[in-house]
């Protein structure tokens, strides 16, 4: 895929937020449906020209070897029970893309990402995977983004249950939803809830981890829930009929984007820049895998998650696996994707005003990553 493709959709992407944010938070103007019908163009492009280019890549990859030795260390990393959050951590672990640049890796499973925010606080993590919803902390001071892991999710997703008279995004006012607050859950509610024309105090709030909604939902507890794969795919299967999508990341790709990353400390980067550069490294290898080999992906992670393989196979979707491999190592790119991401936080209110991204991101740690990758093929 070129790289211009995703400075196009991210314009777009832009514009069209912008356009939205000028009027009422229900309904689009005639310029967000303008750059929504461009942007939709472009991902379809991009997409094409990104099936072409995953096979060139792995080829490359897979004649890569480190020319030196490093120094070992051991890394404490957190990650969350799914594709979109484990799947670049456990194919470098798989693959021994970590092991070639010195690094063992110890993973520990979480829920959600302000939790694991918290565990790095404490010293207990080193490291942590986190979605779309946490990248506010970030932007807050609370940690430093020093690796993009995919561009956007397409995990998260608004669930009813349609025997409970719900049938469309109106249909939730009165009705009780399950949210994981400071999570892409929220962030995605939100955005559907004024699609609709609805704010939070139109339904009534209920704060559960995302595994707790699952149980919830189908034990007829709740009404909706905001939840990401593999749990909408679970879901599905409990619910049949009943089950209703009110809305997902990709109904949203024309106005916002959802990046996931890897973060860690202030305290831990300014000590360890070395071993982040090297961590680096290896996810850029193990994205161009992922991408490549999707499925075979899907199938190790269930084992790794002790989750049902079928269940993994059927959110091989929920990421977009593609784009971080294209523009890994371009700064400007890389940038573009998290000042947008922040235009949405902006445009929902959770953050107040804009903040300089090189306040947060390690954007040298992720050129650095990406030039010893090239340099160790």
């Amino acid at each position: 895929m070129k790289r211009r493709a995703l400075a196009v959709l991210l314009t777009a992407s832009m514009a069209a937020m912008l356009a939205a944010c000028g009027g009422n938070s229900g309904a689009a103007s005639s310029k967000a449906d303008t750059a929504a019908t461009t942007a939709a163009t472009e991902v379809a492009a991009a997409a094409t020209e990104a099936k072409t280019d995953s096979a060139e890549a792995s080829t490359d990859t897979a004649a890569a070897e480190p020319a030196k030795e490093y120094e070992p260390v051991t890394v404490r990393v957190a990650y969350m029970p799914n594709m979109g959050s484990a799947a670049s951590l456990f194919v470098g672990i798989d693959q021994g893309y970590f092991e070639e640049y010195g690094i063992t890796v110890e993973p520990a499973e979480f829920q959600g990402g302000p939790a694991e925010i918290t565990a790095m606080a404490s010293g207990d993590i080193d490291i942590s995977q986190i979605g779309h919803g946490a990248h506010a902390l970030c932007i807050e001071g609370q940690a430093k983004i020093f690796q993009m892991d995919t561009t956007t999710s397409l995990a998260d997703e608004v669930v009813a249950n349609k025997s409970h008279g719900i049938e469309k995004p109106e249909d939730l006012k009165g009705k009780t939803i399950a949210v994981a607050s400071g999570t892409s859950s929220e962030i995605i509610l939100q955005q559907v809830l004024a699609k609709a024309g609805l704010t939070e105090n139109d339904v009534k709030l209920v704060e559960m981890a995302v595994d707790g909604m699952t149980t919830a939902m189908v034990a007829d507890q709740i009404d909706a829930c905001a939840t990401w794969s593999p749990n909408t795919v679970t879901l599905q299967n409990a619910l049949k009929d009943n089950y209703v999508s009110l809305g997902s990341n990709k109904d949203f790709l024309d106005q916002a984007i959802f990046p996931s990353s890897y973060i860690t400390t202030e305290k831990y980067a300014n000590e360890n820049h070395d071993v982040l550069v090297r961590f680096a490294a290896a996810l850029d290898k193990a994205h161009d895998y992922r991408a490549a080999h999707t499925e075979e992906v899907a199938k190790s992670l269930a084992k790794h998650l002790d989750a049902p393989e079928e269940t993994m196979i059927a959110s091989i979707k929920e990421g977009d696996w593609d784009t971080i491999t294209k523009i890994a190592g371009n700064t400007d790119e890389l940038q573009k994707v998290y000042e947008t991401q922040q235009n949405v936080f902006i445009a929902n209110g959770r953050i107040k005003e804009k903040v300089d991204t090189d306040s947060y991101v390690l954007y040298d740690v992720m050129k650095e990553g990406y030039d010893l990758y090239n340099t160790s093929k």
